[in-house]
């Protein structure tokens, strides 16, 4: 998810006409990108969050299996957490912080967080409950008799 989150930044970024002048897509280290100048800032900030779910679920919607799935509603409530959690924190290095000193409006914030939390978290529950059920609840054996 990081690494599609910052990949969004950079794309964004070098299509809004940024020069990147430094970028670190490791992921043992913390992601991150900074361009000089960056004509459109707001895109720049706007291209991690959106293509760091989008991605994901481009990638779900062509690979087309339960786990792909999986991985892409995990991004969903992981970015739309992370926004809203930075967004509380206010640590003004963070994405949430940057948005709103360039201009964002809350609302759009708020918009982002709830498309992409609310079902990220319902399908990704859902998800969990069907994986962790016991196989028997799921296929009960062909030879056990119902009992009344």
């Amino acid at each position: 998810m990081v690494t599609t989150h910052e990949l969004g930044h950079i794309v964004l970024g070098l299509l809004g006409g940024g020069q990147l002048v430094h970028a670190e897509l490791r992921p043992w280290k913390l992601p991150h990108s900074h361009f000089v100048p960056d004509p459109h800032p707001l895109a720049t900030l706007w291209g991690g969050p959106i293509l760091g779910v989008t991605i994901p679920l481009v990638l779900a919607v062509i690979i087309r299996r339960p786990w792909s799935w999986f991985i892409a509603d995990f991004c969903l409530i992981a970015g739309g957490s992370y926004i809203a959690l930075a967004w509380i924190s206010n640590e003004p290095l963070l994405d949430t912080a940057r948005l709103l000193k360039n201009g964002a409006p809350r609302w759009q914030i708020a918009l982002f967080c709830l498309i992409t939390i609310v079902p990220g978290y319902a399908r990704f529950r859902n998800q969990c409950v069907c994986w962790l059920q016991p196989a028997e609840t799921i296929h009960p054996p062909i030879n056990q008799k119902e009992e009344h």
